[in-house]
């Protein structure tokens, strides 16, 4: 052990990380931390985690158990919060998908879990709504199934037959959780089970508020695949797979441990198992509408200030499932002399730094109020009131 310290500790202070000596972990790395009013983007870390979820994750991070025992009693404390008979910790929502999906392929039979993504011996197919084709159904292809566009009612029935092997349902809008979407998704699940096909619905976009989750579970959908940090504030790389317990089981065979399987590069460790529960189980407990109200006062700060120098500022429309404060301000840029892009990156180089988005068609800035601490409103403001005054 002493050997191992001694090898340990020098590598640790090269880094100037050594407990006494650090300036900070990304001061030491040379990097500056960011203020994010992007939103729940991966590219900035999505999310800051509970102070309370770090001390529990460190605490399951200084023993061993065995990870099968840790899948099952978090996941039946899950299943429980998201009112479904199973669920399943994953690599976050995109690895929630491909896992519901080699499930639905292979089932229980190891012989076919070892052979993906070659299907031989299993269906191909697997149907979406057009509306719903997005970048993260990548996660669905990895399987090597063949994606089947539908865009009506009547093209979405005659595409079910003996080569589907799922339903891609991508939620997160209206009253019904659908997009603008041919079959709404209580009808889908209505054609799916008399079909005799599951259906995943991609979840991520449902938060806020948690009630969303059980309530999208009692439509019946098979499985729902949603993000454990964003949000939630639990490890940003974690996810969650709920739904029916023969296709979680399904799902974790084709995952890790299962040294052979088409997931097996889609860890979760047995900390970010543990500090995912205690995410959500404080996330559950919320009130969602005091912290709309404090988003929305952010916002209203923030506009309020940014007129004060003649800037053009507008709420942007809400998602229609889910109300997320965002601004957007707008200036004459030939007479500022101040281009979006500029300004873009002075937020970004300044001190401290700020990550914004472009607004609609790259003209102007727009700031999302979402997660962001009580005070980083008043940084925002000032430093655009530099920018412009």
């Amino acid at each position: 052990m002493k050997m191992k310290r001694r090898l340990f500790v020098p590598v640790v202070s090269s880094l100037g990380l050594a407990a006494g000596k650090s300036r900070g972990v990304y001061a030491d790395l040379g990097i500056r931390p960011i203020l994010n009013f992007q939103g729940p983007v991966t590219t900035v870390g999505a999310s800051k985690m509970w102070p309370e979820i770090q001390g529990i994750m460190a605490e399951a991070a200084r023993e061993f158990a065995v990870l099968e025992e840790v899948k099952d009693a978090v996941g039946e404390r899950l299943a429980k919060l998201c009112g479904t008979e199973s669920a399943l910790v994953t690599s976050g929502t995109a690895g929630a998908i491909a896992l519901g999906t080699y499930g639905c392929l292979t089932g229980t039979d190891t012989a076919k879990v070892r052979r993906l993504p070659d299907l031989t011996g299993m269906k191909t197919e697997v149907v979406i709504q057009k509306p719903h084709r997005n970048g993260y159904d990548h996660a669905v292809r990895s399987a090597g199934v063949r994606i089947v566009e539908v865009d009506s009612r009547e093209s979405f029935i005659n595409s079910l037959g003996p080569q589907t092997a799922m339903i891609y349902y991508l939620g997160g809008t209206r009253g019904d959780w659908a997009w603008e979407t041919p079959v709404p998704l209580a009808e889908c699940v209505a054609i799916a089970k008399k079909a005799g096909v599951p259906v995943l619905i991609d979840a991520a976009n449902l938060l806020p508020s948690w009630d969303s989750i059980p309530r999208v579970a009692a439509t019946g959908v098979d499985m729902i695949a949603f993000s454990g940090g964003k949000h939630i504030r639990g490890p940003q790389s974690a996810g969650v797979l709920a739904g029916r317990k023969d296709l979680l089981h399904a799902a974790w065979l084709n995952s890790s441990p299962h040294s052979d399987s088409q997931g097996r590069g889609m860890k979760v460790n047995k900390e970010e198992m543990i500090g995912l529960l205690a995410a959500i189980e404080r996330y559950s407990k919320l009130d969602f509408a005091a912290l709309d109200r404090e988003y929305e006062r952010q916002a209203a700060y923030v506009m309020a200030e940014l007129r004060k120098v003649g800037l053009q500022v507008e709420k942007a429309r809400f998602e229609r499932g889910r109300k997320v404060h965002r601004v957007i301000a707008t200036w004459d840029e030939g007479g500022r002399g101040l281009t979006a892009a500029a300004v873009e990156k002075t937020l970004r180089d300044g001190e401290p730094r700020i990550a914004a988005l472009r607004g609609p068609e790259g003209k102007g800035i727009e700031f999302t109020f979402l997660m962001n601490d009580p005070g980083e409103e008043k940084i925002v403001a000032r430093r655009m009131r530099e920018i412009f005054a």
